[in-house]
């Protein structure tokens, strides 16, 4: 498996879910994030990343809340919020990186 490094160096953008399984609007994320994927196809790649299982890279990018959601392009944090977010919102925000 890729690195988080070479996940997020793509040239197409990445987001990454920040979240944790005991997290409530973490759970309201993940039928949001597959409609997002099904509407982009791969154009854009959707990860998640558990902040419980991978301190490191939570660490990394101070997150204090979940869910916080990251878009990357080429290693770069091109956006950022925390908290439930709307597909339509995502995807204008995904589609300004492609």
């Amino acid at each position: 498996m890729a690195t988080f490094a070479e996940l997020i160096n793509s040239n197409k953008p990445v987001l990454v879910d920040f979240s944790a399984e005991w997290c409530g609007p973490c759970k309201m994320m993940k039928p949001i994030l597959e409609q997002v994927k099904a509407d982009l196809g791969d154009s854009a790649t959707i990860i998640k990343v558990d902040v419980d299982k991978n301190k490191s890279a939570a660490n990394a990018y101070k997150i204090q809340g979940v869910p916080t959601l990251i878009v990357f392009k080429h290693g770069k944090p091109m956006w950022r919020q925390s908290g439930v977010v709307q597909a339509d919102q995502l995807k204008s925000v995904i589609k300004k990186y492609i």
